[in-house]
C-alpha cells in the first residue's frame, strides 16, 4: 500500500483537506515548496492524467507572467511550467494505491475519502 501527498504547508486549503481526509503517518508527505516535484514525479502524475495541463493550478498568481515569458504551444510546455515553480502544481495531489487525485474540488476530496475507506 503506497500513499503519498504533494502539498504546500503554507496553503490553508491543503491543510484543511489533509485534516479532513485524516492524513496520518502512513502517508509520505512532500511539501512542494521545500522539496519541489522532480521530472520523474511529474511524469508519474502525467501517466495518470494524460495531460500536463490537468496538473496546472490555473489560479496561481505567477502564472500569467510565466505564460508571457513561456508561452504554451503544446501540452509539453505545461510540464516546463510545473518544473519551473511549485505554485503551478494544482494541489494537493494524492497518490493512493496506484490512483492519483489532483486538486481540491469537493468531488476530488470525496473520491480521496472513498479510496481511503476501501482499505
Amino acid at each position: 500500500m503506497k500513499r503519498k501527498v504533494y502539498y504546500l504547508s503554507t496553503c490553508d486549503t491543503c491543510k484543511r483537506i489533509l485534516k479532513e481526509v485524516k492524513v496520518d503517518d502512513s502517508f509520505v508527505k512532500q511539501d512542494i515548496k521545500t522539496d519541489p516535484v522532480t521530472d520523474e514525479q511529474v511524469e508519474r502524475m502525467y501517466a495518470h492524467t494524460k495531460s500536463y495541463e490537468a496538473l496546472i493550478n490555473k489560479r496561481a498568481r505567477k502564472l500569467k507572467a510565466a505564460l508571457e515569458t513561456n508561452p504554451v504551444k503544446t501540452d509539453a510546455d505545461y510540464k516546463k511550467l510545473l518544473l519551473l515553480d511549485y505554485t503551478f502544481l494544482k494541489r494537493p495531489v494524492f497518490e493512493i494505491d496506484g490512483n492519483l487525485f489532483v486538486g481540491n474540488s469537493p468531488k476530488t476530496v470525496a473520491a480521496i475519502k472513498t479510496a481511503l475507506s476501501k482499505e
